[in-house]
């Protein structure tokens, strides 16, 4: 079997405290559960043979309805980095893009412009900046990272901090920076609704 051009790697496991608790990716956004506008999302603006998978700790039943869904494999839950290192560790392809499942439609260049600066800066992860901040789970990785990123998770390490001891390279996305908007809570959700339904 040909090895996909690159891994998307939908980190889906967080606990979501903002919102009550409940599973954001399978909440409501405009009509649709919001991994399924991620992951509409990405069809439409990353060409290539792509791999889709989703990072997820529960409802995986739910979630395997649009990907095939992996559990975090670093033992007890340690945060969006345990995803990351799942993600790396179950790619088929050789380049691995994380998003996280609660924003819904992140910049349409990401994937371009992510692999355009990794190759320029012959780096081994690059991740995205708006300008004001890094934004950790918008990152492109090459996969021989897996290990590395399944250390530091089990080390307690966060995401930004085990991107700067690998020495990932931030790219300059602030021309891009409102479509970093995530959905945290109710009113961020209905917010969101309201304009899905402007535009239709």
């Amino acid at each position: 079997m040909t090895a996909p051009s690159l891994t998307i790697a939908i980190l889906a496991g967080g606990a979501a405290t903002r919102l009550g608790g409940l599973d954001k990716g399978l909440e409501p956004a405009g009509g649709k559960p919001l991994i399924e506008r991620v992951i509409e999302h990405c069809r439409r603006h990353i060409a290539g043979d792509i791999e889709l998978v989703v990072i997820a700790n529960r409802h995986r039943e739910r979630y395997a309805e649009y990907a095939p869904v992996h559990a975090d494999l670093v033992p007890e839950f340690q945060g969006p980095l345990a995803g990351v290192a799942t993600a790396l560790a179950v790619a088929r392809a050789q380049h691995v893009l994380t998003l996280p499942v609660d924003c819904p439609a992140p910049p349409h260049d990401l994937a371009v412009r992510l692999r355009d600066a990794m190759d320029d800066a012959f780096s081994r992860a690059v991740v995205a900046h708006d300008g004001a901040r890094r934004q950790p789970l918008f990152a492109l990785y090459v996969r021989g990272l897996a290990d590395a990123a399944r250390e530091a998770a089990g080390a307690g390490q966060g995401v930004w901090e085990w991107q700067d001891a690998i020495g990932a390279t931030e790219v300059d996305f602030a021309d891009r920076r409102q479509q970093f908007h995530n959905l945290n809570t109710p009113a961020d959700f209905a917010a969101y609704a309201d304009a899905v339904r402007s535009r239709d």
